[in-house]
């Protein structure tokens, strides 16, 4: 039996450790109370019109021909698994429910749930809800050390607790890491940062620039956070700060880090 909400290392290809909180029965039990109701109430809509149009309303629902009756038990099973895997696709691994939880699902290697994976572990739900309740579902999650069900093993997924927004400040509080990562051909922002006076920042300085490239990938405010540091360290250098763009300040920054070492 997992202990709810444990912390899980995960190590990547380049040496990088994202932390992630696995989610305990709890929060996951109450995110799919959220999405069930939402999924009945959008089938309930729904089968009545189908209803009056495809059979012609209430009183002929008896009468109603087994294509017909076919063709409404088809649809609502479509819509209720078509449910989740449009949200996981479209919220990056939430769901109305999860995301009023704050959970979401990945893949166990750390990286984004992929069409795949949503396809798997939601039609493999159908299993994990026999007898009943999501009945053995939570018994394989009582008996996993990471809580998942059936269809998280079928599709290697996790359910996480979603990361929250970093600071500036509580950033530059973390541990100094050795290697910094985000690695990518030259482009225009490193080759400005070539340019740039590196040897007048400081070692805090470079210890928070070093801090955001070792987490940047598992920072949801990533791209912002990039901006806020570039633009300090260019204050630093007496250069003007918004000189380049938002989604290529990590690259700058990556490229000041090469450039103090080296100079060191």
């Amino acid at each position: 039996m997992t202990a709810p909400d444990e912390f899980l290392n995960i190590d990547t290809p380049e040496n990088v450790v994202f932390g992630y909180e696995v989610v305990g029965i709890g929060s996951r039990f109450l995110a799919a109370l959220i999405d069930t109701t939402i999924i009945g109430l959008l089938l309930l809509a729904t089968n009545a019109i189908l209803i009056l149009v495809v059979v012609g309303g209430f009183d002929d629902l008896s009468s109603a021909s087994s294509f017909a009756l076919a063709v409404l038990s088809l649809i609502s099973f479509a819509f209720f698994w078509g449910y989740y895997i449009f949200f996981e696709m479209t919220w990056n691994g939430s769901s109305p429910g999860k995301r009023q939880v704050g959970i979401r699902v990945i893949r166990a290697d750390g990286t984004p749930i992929t069409l795949a994976e949503s396809v798997i572990r939601n039609l493999v739900r159908l299993v994990d809800f026999l007898p009943g309740a999501y009945g053995l579902g939570l018994v394989t999650m009582f008996i996993d050390s990471k809580a998942r069900r059936l269809g998280d093993l079928a599709a290697n997924t996790l359910v996480v607790r979603e990361q929250t927004a970093v600071s500036l400040e509580s950033l530059s509080q973390s541990t100094t890491p050795s290697n910094p990562v985000v690695s990518r051909a030259p482009g225009t922002a490193e080759q400005v940062a070539n340019k740039w006076p590196v040897d007048k920042l400081t070692e805090a300085d470079i210890q928070l620039a070093e801090a955001l490239l070792q987490r940047y990938n598992d920072l949801p405010n990533g791209a912002v956070l990039a901006h806020q540091i570039l633009n300090r360290l260019l204050e630093r250098m007496g250069q003007p700060t918004n000189t380049v763009k938002a989604m290529e300040a990590i690259y700058a920054i990556k490229r000041i880090v090469q450039i103090y070492h080296y100079e060191r």
